[in-house]
C-alpha cells in the first residue's frame, strides 16, 4: 500500500542462524545482527539489482555486508514495508526477508555501507537488542521456523533409529519391524 507520491524502493535481507554449543554441551541456535552508523541493531538488507530476484539479492546482500559465506536458504520469513523520509522525500520501502543458516562464526562488517558491528545472538538476548519492531516480528517468524525445523529433524532421527532398532531380527527370528507392523503410518511419516 503505497501513500500518494511515495517514491518506492525494494530490498531483500536475511535472518541467518547457526548452531552453538552451550555451556551444558547443548546445541542452540544464535542469530545474526549487525549495527548500522546510528548504533541501531537489525539484520542485513539492501536494494535489488537489475533483474536480481529478493532471495538471490538477500543472499548477497548478507554476503557483502557480513562478509558469511555458504549461506543456506530455509525460505522465506516475510515480506515487510514502511515508510521514512529520505532528503525531505517520502520514501515507501518494501523488504523480503529469508532465513538462512551457515556454519560459520566469523564475520567482517562492510563499514563503508556503515555496518559498525556484528554479533551472534541466542534469540532471547537478540529479540531485545533489535532496534524496530518490524524486525522484532522477523525474528519471532525466524525463531519459529528454526525451532519447527529442529523439532522435525529430532522426530526424524527418533524414527530413523526406532526403525533401524526394529529391523533386527527378534528372538523367534522374525522381522517384526514397525513399518512392518504400522506401515501407513511409518510410510506418512507420522511416526
Amino acid at each position: 500500500m503505497n501513500c500518494g507520491g511515495a517514491r518506492e524502493e525494494v530490498s531483500a535481507g536475511g535472518i541467518v542462524f547457526r548452531y552453538e554449543r552451550t555451556d551444558m554441551g547443548a546445541l542452540r541456535p544464535v542469530f545474526l545482527l549487525i549495527r548500522d552508523s546510528y548504533r541501531n541493531w537489525g539484520f542485513p538488507k539492501g536494494h535489488l539489482e537489475a533483474g536480481e530476484g529478493p532471495q538471490c539479492a538477500a543472499v548477497r546482500e548478507v554476503a557483502e555486508e557480513t562478509g558469511l559465506d555458504g549461506l543456506v536458504v530455509h525460505g522465506e520469513i516475510a515480506t515487510i514495508d514502511w515508510y521514512f523520509r529520505f532528503r525531505g522525500r517520502l520514501v515507501h520501502k518494501v523488504c523480503h526477508f529469508f532465513l538462512m543458516r551457515t556454519d560459520c562464526a566469523a564475520t567482517c562488517p562492510q563499514r563503508e555501507e556503515g555496518i559498525t558491528a556484528c554479533r551472534w545472538a541466542p534469540y532471547e538476548e537478540a529479540i531485545t537488542l533489535v532496534s524496530y519492531a518490524n524486525a522484532r516480528l522477523v525474528l519471532e517468524r525466524a525463531h519459529v521456523m528454526v525451532q519447527a525445523a529442529a523439532a522435525a529433524a529430532e522426530c526424524a532421527a527418533a524414527r530413523e533409529a526406532a526403525c533401524s532398532a526394529d529391523d533386527e531380527p527378534g528372538p523367534n527370528g522374525t522381522r517384526d519391524s514397525m513399518r512392518e507392523l504400522l506401515p501407513g503410518v511409518v510410510s506418512r511419516g507420522r511416526l
